[in-house]
């Protein structure tokens, strides 16, 4: 079975703007070097405590603290440090990894760019002549502002020559002192540290390289009107495949997620992936976690959750707006579709096995319901191990029924309301036959969801990375789990934290 996923599209991305030296290239260090032997010749030795008055600066900033500091004239140290730096740079400019193959996907999907840099022109001309001028739409250089990072002009003037809103803008930077520029600009920021550390805040995402970064990626951080949730189990935290926890980022990645409830996490697998992202996160027992690019204010549910159960986690939106997200995953033993296409069960014998799951819905929606506030919208995801009464019509499967009850609704059902057209089947896209051996069809079924309260659901979808190959022949999948993952995007709520809706384009 394959089972596909479109991204939705967005429009809200007006440009990328690029901070040059240490973002694009490999000129951070370069600089760094310059400093570092103009100071030395001045009987000053660099060390992290400086990185504050180099990293990131103007020429003229760095040569004026550096007559400060050693008494030298400021003119003749400015000199020598664009000499310096000019020298290296001619020699040994290195495009960073990911650089270019961002820019062309950029240019691919019509997106304009500009280089914003704190160096001046002769320099930015010749970085601009190694990278191809016709990368970028405007550059805006130390020359081309009175003032220059961290003030926010260079970035306000590139947003004025492109006609572009900062606030539907991502600048990518890879220094404080420019992250500090593009925000006060008024841009979303993705911030790819070279040599400082940079953290997380909101409005701002910190990766480790552009290898990790995609148009869509960008577009989720300015898309301010949605919410991205993907629900998805992990598989034994994904160990059954090599090469699983870079194949994870790449797919929440790809997918513009902003928040995955995350179920089989076996351990630490949430950490890991939220740090890898420079998101938050929230771990509950060792099978459960939420991951979100934006600030997670408050952890929800049991905090002692075993292996089966629910967590959820409060979320600060732009605007103070609040989502309330929550991770669910239920017993697998015993697994309905089993029980009545292998043993032809009846409906009511069905239903009456499903009292554990039932109980234990009805504690998290308990639960759910007693955060203290029902203005936060709520979104419960999760690998239920039990089919939806919305699917089957001969029988009424209680767990779905006990979340209907309680006012949640089921965002893929209301993006594609026909079960037989649109099954959706998250089980399983790599067990095609029975594991006891007899050859017979694995069920297939929709177990994995993203319900919701409160908000209005845009597009779901259910997501597989490429054709994984059958159980146990699984090592090599791009896919690194046995279920598909749900993918729903919501309208957000309004700014005082209330729904836009209930219900499909509504």
């Amino acid at each position: 079975m394959t089972v596909t996923h479109r991204t939705t599209a967005r429009s809200s991305l007006q440009a990328v703007l690029f901070d040059m030296d240490g973002t694009l290239v490999d000129t951070e260090r370069l600089w760094w070097e310059a400093v570092e032997e103009v100071a030395g010749g001045l009987g000053h030795v660099l060390t992290g405590a400086d990185q504050p008055h180099v990293l990131g600066r103007p020429v003229e900033h760095t040569a004026a603290w550096l007559a400060g500091v050693t008494g030298a004239a400021g003119e003749e140290t400015a000199s020598e440090l664009h000499r310096q730096f000019a020298d290296r740079v001619r020699t040994g400019i290195v495009p960073r990894p990911g650089a270019r193959e961002l820019l062309d996907a950029l240019a691919r999907e019509g997106v304009p760019t500009a280089l914003v840099t704190a160096s001046p022109r002769a320099v930015a001309d010749t970085v601009l002549e190694a990278l191809g001028a016709g990368r970028f739409a405007v550059s805006v250089t130390a020359d081309d502002t009175g003032r220059t990072k961290p003030a926010p002009d260079p970035y306000l003037a590139a947003c004025r020559a492109l006609g572009v809103d900062p606030a539907a803008c991502v600048a990518v930077e890879d220094t404080q002192t420019g992250v500090t520029s593009a925000e006060a600009a008024g841009c979303a920021v993705l911030a790819v540290p070279s040599l400082a550390p940079i953290a997380p805040a909101a409005g701002r995402t910190v990766l480790g390289s552009l290898e990790e970064v995609s148009p869509a990626r960008l577009r989720a951080m300015v898309a301010p009107g949605e919410l991205r949730v993907m629900s998805w189990n992990l598989w034994f935290g994904g160990t059954w495949v090599d090469g699983y926890r870079e194949k994870q980022l790449k797919v929440i990645t790809e997918t513009g997620a902003d928040v995955v409830g995350l179920q089989e996490t076996y351990g630490d697998a949430a950490r890991e992936l939220a740090e890898a992202l420079g998101w938050y996160h929230h771990r509950a027992g060792d099978n459960l976690g939420v991951i979100s690019r934006h600030p997670i204010t408050a952890a929800l549910g049991d905090p002692d959750v075993g292996f089966y159960g629910g967590a959820g986690v409060r979320i600060e939106l732009p605007g103070g707006r609040r989502v309330d997200v929550w991770s669910v995953h239920l017993d697998c033993d015993p697994y309905g579709p089993y029980e009545a296409r292998f043993d032809g069960l009846p409906a009511a014998a069905l239903i009456a096995h499903e009292s554990g799951r039932l109980a234990r819905m009805r504690e998290i929606l308990r639960r759910v319901t007693d955060t203290g506030d029902a203005s936060v919208p709520v979104v419960l995801t999760g690998d239920f191990n039990v089919p939806s009464h919305l699917d089957w019509p001969d029988v009424a499967w209680p767990v779905t029924r006990a979340t209907e009850e309680a006012g949640l609704r089921d965002s893929y059902r209301e993006a594609h309301p026909d079960p037989v057209r649109d099954p959706g089947h998250t089980w399983s896209p790599v067990h095609t036959e029975h594991e006891d051996g007899s050859g017979r069809p694995e069920p297939q079924d929709r177990i994995d969801f993203v319900l919701h309260r409160g908000l209005t659901v845009l597009d779901s979808r259910t997501l597989v990375a490429g054709t994984p190959r059958a159980w146990p022949d699984v090592a090599g999948n791009d896919w690194p789990s046995d279920h598909a993952a749900v993918v729903t995007v919501f309208a957000l709520p309004g700014e005082d934290g209330r729904g836009t809706g209930d219900g499909a384009g509504q």
